[in-house]
């Protein structure tokens, strides 16, 4: 089992942070153009606990998979939880948090993951799939940047 934690500091207010985060829409934006990243269906509505999504992603050598993720908990405005139904993970929970703090709001994403294979994942692990993960949250903070400016103390 392995974890990733991402922060990030914006310069904007918990509601404005909310709506952004919790609309399954805006997931798209905030993912790398060559993750191949297209939603199918599940983010025709607002955010809510038992929402199904499912997306294609080709990720790897332009080889398409389906993801499914639902979402199994939220607390409007401070929280929300995906989980991974289908997908190329044996586990996959990530956790959305915002919190406020002076001049913007905290960002906080807490991903548990597994991969399959035994020992031929955490090979995979060691020579990609961390550094693959590490790549999408990096770029999800600097197109959250781009999008809200950087936050200064």
């Amino acid at each position: 089992m392995y974890q990733y934690k991402a922060e990030q500091n914006l310069p904007i207010d918990k509601k404005e942070a909310w709506l952004f985060l919790s609309n399954p829409k805006n997931l798209k934006t905030i993912t790398p153009d060559y993750m191949g990243f297209t939603i199918i269906s599940g983010a025709e509505r607002k955010m809510f606990p038992g929402q199904i999504i499912q997306y294609i992603l080709t990720p790897l050598l332009g080889i398409p998979f389906r993801w499914v993720t639902e979402i199994t908990h939220v607390e409007k405005g401070h929280y929300f939880v995906d989980e991974q139904r289908f997908g190329p993970y044996v586990f996959w929970h990530h956790k959305h948090f915002i919190e406020v703090i002076p001049n913007g709001v905290k960002m906080i994403d807490i991903v548990d993951y597994k991969l399959p294979l035994g020992i031929f994942g955490r090979f995979g692990h060691w020579l990609f799939v961390r550094k693959k993960v590490k790549a999408i949250f990096d770029y999800r903070e600097k197109k959250l940047e781009s999008i809200y400016g950087a936050y200064k103390k």
